[in-house]
């Protein structure tokens, strides 16, 4: 361990500096993306105003897909007075977890490789640096460090845990290692037992890495461990399941957990090969120095067996190695995959990274071949990313922006050419290769030349893609929500059919009867609006005096021209991108959805067990 000095301390502030920008700048600009991220916004928000700090509740239904850390944090901030003046869209304070985790996940591997600086350390402060902005500028961080879900807390929380563990191994402090399990608590709390799974087969590899099971046990303390994070996530399982019973249970760890690992769930099937393509992509443009960095841990592995162990200090390559590989294994395993779960693998993927920048050419003819060679494959990257935005700028007819097929944004493909996102991000990542190219001609190798421009591709190009995208695809759900508000009568219910988009609930803060395009929709709504109870919502018979005489109803195009929902007769209050407000009468679907059942022996589906109803 090094001294903590002013230019540790100065490197510190610059990466928390950098991480604050990237994380946070324009963060609350663009409204929630659906589907997902404005289900856990709404859930945030309902614990706000209704108090209830324990169940979260969306649409009017417990939402037990995830535990309450991501609820409670959104939460918070939307509990800020006038929140909503400084925040209109709701996306900062639904946005904040995620972005809050990464900065603080960021920090900690700098502060990391400033206080433990590695055996072969060019510069420990460049390296700490380089570690960082490999972690904060990984296209998937890039991207969940601005979407709502727990997928980014996740991350931060299980990342700084592992951290926190590999230090009380390699400096153990009094109670430090306590610290190391609260924190692995709040990532339970964050998105479930796969934190607590994924921590013990990390320390498992790693001790047997690196050979040296004891001292890892006498200094982290997994038997005691472990109760320390069960007491502090195991309450609100508790008393969730004293106030919702098997319900809960049925739902978070049967089908939301146990379910998704041992089957496919929600057509996410993938194959064998998946994770090794989210390795590739998640480093990008640097995945060539990530797997030197691994074949170098792999050479540290096998010196270890042959009883040459590494000195603790200078073990965070292996333990990083040994992090990466438990979340490769253990989701390569899983039935469902999804690009999201390799998160928690980005931070030992950022540390293998800076390591390898360290493998520098002086160490003898074979190294410096194969670090040339990834040093010019990752410029080659760059080279080719830099192109797929350029080329269609200069060639407009090649551009295979074109082939964006979604209905929502029609006209994306022009937009992002007449932006001009494209060209600043090209322009930004060609500058990074050309940078590199400087670096390695001049023998100064130094990955901050190509990270730097890499910064401003974030601020210049994807931060406002969000917004483009937000702009084509939810601005008219947000019009259409704000349309609805005016528009609603006094009892009127609300439905959306065809296409589903949970932010029309967030946007009203209303109760939003959902229905796809099966055969029975119209039976099923004729059914919810009679019968159906939710939170603060309940279903009136149709025709009785409590019972309102109209429905309204969110339409898309191509559910409007299907000749059962014309049969509605309805009337057309307005228009909004894709969707259309419609008011119907409700004696008339009845009528209709009467006819179905007894014409074509329908009957309804509403009823069915559907964790995913919402």
């Amino acid at each position: 361990m090094f001294s903590f000095n002013k230019r540790d301390f100065a490197s510190l502030i610059f990466i928390a500096f950098v991480g604050i920008i990237l994380f946070f700048w324009g963060l609350g600009a663009s409204g929630l993306i659906d589907e997902t991220p404005a289900k856990f916004a709404a859930a945030g928000r309902s614990m706000s105003i209704s108090g209830n700090w324990l169940t979260p509740i969306s649409n009017g239904i417990p939402r037990f897909d995830k535990p309450p850390l991501i609820y409670w944090l959104m939460g918070l901030i939307y509990s800020i007075p006038n929140q909503s003046s400084w925040d209109p869209l709701g996306s900062f304070a639904a946005r904040f977890p995620s972005a809050i985790s990464s900065l603080l996940l960021m920090t900690i591997l700098g502060e990391t490789l400033l206080r433990w600086p590695q055996k072969k350390n060019i510069d420990h402060r460049r390296t700490a640096v380089v570690t960082a902005l490999s972690f904060a500028l990984s296209p998937f961080v890039m991207i969940w460090s601005r979407t709502a879900v727990s997928d980014a807390l996740l991350c931060g929380t299980f990342g700084i845990s592992m951290l926190l563990q590999w230090r009380c191994y390699v400096k153990p402090r009094p109670n430090s290692w306590v610290y190391a399990w609260i924190v692995l608590g709040l990532s339970i709390l964050a998105k479930g037992p796969v934190a607590i799974v994924l921590m013990m087969f990390s320390l498992f590899l790693f001790g047997l890495f690196q050979n040296d099971f004891d001292r890892l046990r006498r200094h982290i303390k997994p038997g005691y461990g472990i109760l320390i994070a069960m007491g502090v996530s195991m309450p609100w399982f508790i008393i969730e399941y004293i106030l919702e019973g098997n319900k809960f249970l049925k739902s978070f760890f049967g089908y939301h957990n146990f379910q998704r690992y041992t089957s496919i769930v929600n057509s996410h099937q993938e194959g064998i090969f998946f994770f090794a393509i989210m390795l590739i992509l998640a480093s990008l443009p640097f995945t060539p120095l990530l797997i030197l960095g691994i074949i170098k841990g792999g050479k540290e592995i096998k010196r270890n067996f042959l009883n040459r162990a590494v000195k603790p200090p200078n073990s965070l390559l292996l333990f990083s190695i040994s992090w990466l590989l438990s979340v490769f294994i253990f989701f390569t395993l899983s039935g469902t995959k999804l690009p999201s779960y390799w998160l928690p693998a980005i931070p030992a993927a950022a540390i293998i990274i800076g390591q390898a920048e360290n493998f520098s050419p002086k160490e003898g003819n074979n190294k410096s071949k194969l670090f040339n060679i990834c040093w010019w494959l990752s410029i080659l990257l760059l080279f080719i990313i830099a192109s797929i935005f350029l080329l269609p700028v200069f060639v407009p007819d090649l551009s295979f922006y074109n082939k964006i097929n979604d209905n929502e944004m029609s006209n994306l493909s022009n937009q992002l050419l007449s932006s001009g996102i494209l060209k600043r991000g090209g322009v930004c990542l060609l500058a990074a290769a050309l940078a590199g190219i400087t670096s390695k001609i001049s023998i100064k190798v130094n990955l901050l030349s190509l990270q730097i421009p890499i910064i401003f591709f974030q601020l210049l190009s994807i931060n406002p893609l969000f917004g483009l995208i937000d702009t084509n695809r939810q601005l008219p759900l947000r019009q259409a929500s704000k349309f609805i508000i005016s528009s609603k009568k006094p009892n009127e219910k609300i439905a959306m059919v065809g296409i589903k988009k949970p932010s029309i609930h967030f946007y009203t803060n209303e109760v939003i009867l959902y229905e796809s395009n099966t055969n029975v929709n119209i039976i099923n709504l004729s059914e919810r609006l009679s019968t159906e109870k939710r939170l603060g919502w309940e279903g009136q018979r149709i025709g009785s005096p409590k019972s309102s005489k109209s429905l309204l109803i969110i339409i898309d195009d191509a559910t409007s021209k299907l000749s059962h929902w014309q049969l509605l007769n309805p009337i057309i209050l307005g228009e909004f991108g894709i969707y259309n407000i419609w008011r119907v009468d409700v004696l008339r679907l009845q009528e209709i959805a009467d006819k179905f059942k007894e014409e074509y022996n329908l009957k309804s589906s509403w009823t069915k067990y559907n964790p995913e109803r919402y």
